[in-house]
């Protein structure tokens, strides 16, 4: 059931309920506390106070409280309120004069007993006030919840909409930076070798059908995450020197949980741009792990002069996107860990995502 669907569910039955409780005060307690034989006028009286009551609340509910309350005119609405109160005890009075209920009523306490008639009609008095306020408030109270459930309902909408709009810039900047970064790596191959870079192609067409089709819906699978880096690392080797080395590191037995598409490969990809370098010995290692509901992601590259991957400096939007994409989708639910060692000569991220 939705939230909209269940507000609803509980405003109808708020209603019943305030009917259930004042058809029992008007029709049963009275009789039942009074224990005299009431004429049936006195129903009469009692069934037109009651439909004046259901008519004061949606009259309120729907007209003075919506134009006024809400509308910061407080003064105007307890004027009419005050209004409302006043035209029903008229009423009521007129009803009694009109049936001759208080000569009724006096005859019925005269069969049992000496009269009671002006204490009755003070109690009653005030008792009629203190239930035309209860009406009121009541539906001045269930009014203003609906119209904050409303606006709330409408705020999460328009929050949902507006991070909709932003993962999808997002999501468009980082996909072609992907792309046309690979297109410049197989732009060197074809100078190269020209086999190496067909295969590079190809390659790349099978990784772009994954970007622009398999990714739609805004999640994907961990599994194809996994073999969407693999392929990405199988790219970035043509072109590495011996001098390189990759590792890779999967669980054996992939549990198939749905990620955001590609909000790895910036991490990857920052690697393999800052990480390398075609005359000294340079190291990439890899490594994606399941645990209990969370999913880890290391990332440890070399580092060297003038090429160290500093998020400060906002170099890369692929990576600033995906740190915003993780704030957005993973709220309170990750943690990235950034370390940056000039001793050991080496940079690490360390990204856990709670998947529960």
């Amino acid at each position: 059931m939705s939230l909209k669907s269940k507000s609803t569910t509980i405003a109808i039955l708020i209603h019943v309920l305030t009917w259930l409780v004042l058809g029992f005060v008007l029709f049963g307690y009275q009789p039942l506390t009074l224990n005299v034989e009431l004429p049936y006028q006195f129903w009469i009286k009692q069934t037109l106070v009651f439909t004046m009551l259901v008519g004061a609340f949606y009259l309120n509910s729907v007209v003075l409280v919506p134009a006024y309350l809400l509308k910061n005119r407080t003064g105007m609405y307890f004027v009419c309120a005050i209004i409302l109160i006043a035209g029903i005890y008229f009423l009521d009075a007129l009803f009694d004069r009109t049936l001759d209920l208080h000569r009724l009523m006096d005859a019925a306490f005269h069969k049992h007993g000496p009269p009671k008639h002006g204490e009755k009609n003070h109690f009653y008095d005030f008792a009629l006030l203190f239930i035309m306020a209860l009406v009121l408030g009541i539906s001045t109270s269930i009014t203003a919840i609906q119209k904050w459930q409303g606006d709330a309902r409408l705020r999460e909408a328009l929050e949902q909409d507006k991070i909709s709009s932003e993962l999808s810039f997002l999501k468009a900047q980082i996909n072609p930076h992907f792309f046309f970064n690979t297109l410049n790596n197989i732009y060197a191959l074809t100078h190269v070798n020209a086999d190496t870079s067909r295969k590079a192609i190809h390659q790349l067409s099978r990784m772009m059908r994954y970007v622009l089709y398999d990714t739609q819906h805004g999640t994907a699978l961990l599994s194809q995450e996994v073999a969407f880096i693999k392929d990405y690392i199988s790219l970035m080797q043509l072109r590495l020197t011996d001098k390189v080395t990759v590792t890779f590191d999967t669980p054996a037995a992939v549990n198939d949980a749905t990620v955001a598409p590609m909000i790895f490969l910036p991490f990857v990809e920052n690697a393999f741009k800052h990480g390398i370098s075609a005359t000294e010995p340079s190291n990439i290692l890899i490594s994606v792990e399941q645990r209990a509901g969370y999913l880890e992601l290391h990332v440890e590259n070399s580092i060297y002069k003038d090429s160290t991957p500093n998020l400060e400096e906002n170099k890369g939007i692929g990576l600033t996107n995906t740190l915003r994409r993780l704030d957005l989708l993973y709220a309170g639910k990750y943690t990235l860990d950034i370390q940056e060692d000039p001793a050991a000569n080496t940079y690490k991220v360390h990204l856990t995502l709670n998947l529960a």
